[in-house]
Parts: structure tokens; C-alpha cells; sequence
């Protein structure tokens, strides 16, 4: 059995409501900024340098307000579960502002109203953008 992969993740909103979602290079499915801790980082200290480090927002790890943790299909490592520490950053960001950095090959602003695209994440899929859903009829 191969063991899962632990990441921390965040969801980050432009003021019009669109989520943002990085294709890391090298790879084809788009997902949150984040990734995996340091030895002895925080699940919020690893989303708050992630979120830096990908796509220029700088965020102190106790302002990310905690979204939920879930277990997804790993979406670049096949046969491998990722366990998800997900937050979502404070305020809106403005997509001019936000610059793919790092390992990112691409930046997509993502309209939850409209039709999901095939080629993201399974975390996003099957339990990030159901909750959002669900946070908003709340």
C-alpha cells in the first residue's frame, strides 16, 4: 500500500467570486495553491509559505481561516490518496495581482456557477467545491 500524501491547500477568491486554480508543471489537472509541510511546519504555516511561494499572496498562517480536511484520489501520482488540510485566505485578490511562481505553469480563474472543467483535481470535484457549494445556499 502506498501512503498518502499530506498537503495543506487554499482557496483563494477574486472579488467576483471565481476560485483560483494552479496547473503545477509537468502536469495536466488543476488544483488549490498549496503542497506539502516542512519538517515541523503547521498545516497553516505550510498553506501560508505554498500560497506564497506559487502565486505571490502573502497570507500569516493564523489569518487562513480552516475549510476541512479531506482524503481525495492524488491527482498527478497514480494509486496514491493525498490527506487535505484546506483553507480559505482572508478577502479577495485581484487576478492581475496574483503571478504564478515556482513550480506553477499556469493560472486559472474558476467560476463555481458555471459547468466544471474535466481536468481538475479530484479534491477540488469531490469535496472542495461541495462544500463551497453548500456554503453558499447556507
Amino acid at each position: 500500500m502506498v501512503p498518502p500524501i499530506v498537503v495543506s491547500a487554499v482557496c483563494v477568491f477574486s472579488p467576483d467570486g471565481r476560485l483560483l486554480t494552479v496547473r503545477k508543471r509537468g502536469t495536466h489537472r488543476f488544483m488549490h495553491p498549496g503542497g506539502k509541510p516542512e519538517a515541523g511546519e503547521s498545516p497553516a504555516e505550510a498553506a501560508s509559505r505554498e500560497l506564497a511561494e506559487e502565486v505571490g499572496i502573502a497570507v500569516a498562517a493564523e489569518e487562513l481561516e480552516p475549510m476541512g480536511f479531506w482524503i481525495a484520489r492524488a491527482a498527478n501520482e497514480a494509486g496514491t490518496d493525498i490527506e487535505a488540510t484546506v483553507f480559505t485566505a482572508p478577502g479577495t485578490y485581484e487576478p492581475s495581482r496574483v503571478h504564478a511562481s515556482a513550480e506553477i505553469a499556469e493560472l486559472r480563474w474558476l467560476d463555481l456557477a458555471a459547468e466544471l472543467p474535466g481536468d481538475l483535481a479530484p479534491l477540488l470535484t469531490d469535496h472542495v467545491v461541495p462544500a463551497l457549494t453548500a456554503r453558499r445556499r447556507a
